[in-house]
């Protein structure tokens, strides 16, 4: 059997690279960097463990564990300390600890009472027609109000998608919600019954997951992927294109049976593909990536006041803070600082201040510091530092997303044996990478059983 062109070595290519590969499918995997992984690195410096990008995988669906079996890794897998779940937004350039009961939300400080007794109407609001889309700002505002969109919802999407509320689509980028008010016509009431049909699917809501790393950060699950593949990884080789030749395709002078772009939209949209889809290919060149960094700052313990007693922080827009929000990454997972030390991650640029990413690593980490000062107390001598700047960074499924997810729809119906995968489909998180390259490994298996099947029925005919 001729193989399957993997084009991209991020989690998603490796992910499908590994799962046909486990299924008997012969696979070659090029990607245009030095090395696999993309955005996911680790590195550790003395007794320091600092993460490039992602911090952790929430594990909402059992194709995760999956591949950490399957792999090998279920020894070298840890979750988040229990003591991690407090989550944290400021208001009054203090954090304030995001409720988790009814009762901690009644005496909560992070809303006003008139805010609370908003949510009462909730339940009682019509839904919008099913074919409108809104920002989540405008469907936030409708249903829970202001204040709930500019300390719930605006810190939220900074910290996922380093965001603009104004600008994301809730039926692209929260699918979910929209999917609840449709369904239920109430978020409350979609939330709580709701439950029973992911439990049914077996899946977990990203609120409930559970997050996971290793021992030595989210490099050891880079590298046991490209340990399985070895042979059939191929980097620091720029695919322009790929041609149709029979019934499979041409790339980079290799005959294979199928070919899964899992790259970022920018690079799909600049390949020459013979004979050319329908679909508008280089209009995925539109979608925005605004740049983020990532500072990785290390402190002694006695030098910040906050405990650090939770998961970590969001800075609402109206704080007017430089940082996005930041990681208690020491508390999160253990071995990520020495004895008497901390780690704190925090993130600043994204839609919000896209110019910010452009000043000197040296810089990034003054702004981060100073935030982390007069929010946390003290912060003022850091004993270890890292900055990473992502020129892009994270897809935005802005109002108008739609038109996208359908030109690379379009892209797999009018080319037979082309397959797209990735972020730029299929949700921005690591969890969703990971699920879209194994479900694109599912439908080029199937793709192949169909094609072979074929072949042997004429075959036998003639």
């Amino acid at each position: 059997m001729k193989p399957v062109a993997v084009i991209g070595g991020g989690i998603t290519g490796l992910t499908a690279a590994f799962t046909l590969q486990r299924r008997g499918i012969p696979v070659r995997l090029w990607e245009h960097a030095s090395r696999v992984g993309g955005v996911i690195q680790s590195i550790r410096r003395g007794d320091y463990l600092a993460e490039f990008g992602p911090n952790s995988i929430l594990e909402t669906s059992p194709l995760i564990g999956d591949l950490v079996r399957d792999l090998g890794l279920e020894g070298r897998r840890i979750y988040s300390a229990p003591t991690a779940e407090k989550r944290y937004v400021v208001r009054g350039r203090a954090p304030v600890a995001l409720p988790g009961t009814p009762g901690e939300f009644l005496r909560t400080p992070l809303f006003s009472l008139s805010a609370k007794l908003r949510l009462l109407a909730e339940p009682f609001i019509s839904p919008a027609p099913a074919d409108e889309e809104e920002s989540i700002a405008q469907f936030v505002r409708r249903r829970l109000g202001q204040e709930f969109l500019d300390y719930a919802i605006n810190p939220m999407v900074a910290g996922v998608y380093a965001g603009d509320p104004n600008r994301l689509s809730v039926r692209q980028a929260f699918p979910k919600l929209h999917a609840l008010e449709q369904r239920y016509r109430s978020l409350i009431l979609g939330q709580v019954l709701g439950a029973r049909a992911r439990r049914q699917r077996g899946e977990v809501s990203k609120q409930n997951a559970k997050k996971i790393s290793f021992d030595d950060g989210l490099q050891v699950l880079i590298d046991a992927l490209q340990q399985s593949l070895r042979e059939e990884i191929s980097a620091s080789v720029s695919i322009q294109g790929m041609q149709r030749a029979g019934d499979g395709w041409r790339v980079a002078g290799e005959t294979c049976s199928a070919v899964l772009l899992a790259l970022p939209s920018h690079k799909m949209a600049s390949l020459k593909i013979e004979p050319a889809p329908t679909a508008q290919v280089a209009s995925l060149a539109e979608i925005y990536y605004p740049p983020v960094a990532s500072v990785v700052l290390g402190f002694r313990r006695e030098d910040v006041k906050h405990p650090l007693d939770g998961f970590g922080m969001l800075v609402p827009e109206k704080e007017g803070f430089d940082i996005l929000g930041a990681l208690f990454s020491s508390t999160l997972f253990p071995q990520r600082a020495p004895d008497g030390h901390v780690t704190i991650t925090c993130y600043l640029g994204g839609a919000r201040s896209p110019g910010l990413p452009r000043r000197t690593p040296e810089e990034l980490a003054a702004l981060a510091v100073k935030d982390l000062g007069a929010i946390l107390g003290g912060c003022e001598r850091p004993t270890f530092q890292h900055v990473t700047i992502y020129r892009q960074a994270i897809p935005q499924y802005n109002v108008g997303f739609g038109k996208f997810r359908a030109v690379m729809d379009e892209m797999e119906r009018t080319a037979p044996g082309l397959f797209v995968a990735g972020h730029a489909r299929d949700g921005i998180s690591l969890g969703d990478s990971i699920v879209s390259g194994s479900k694109a490994a599912e439908r080029i298996q199937s793709y192949l059983h169909l094609n072979h099947s074929s072949d042997s029925l004429i075959t036998t005919s003639v």
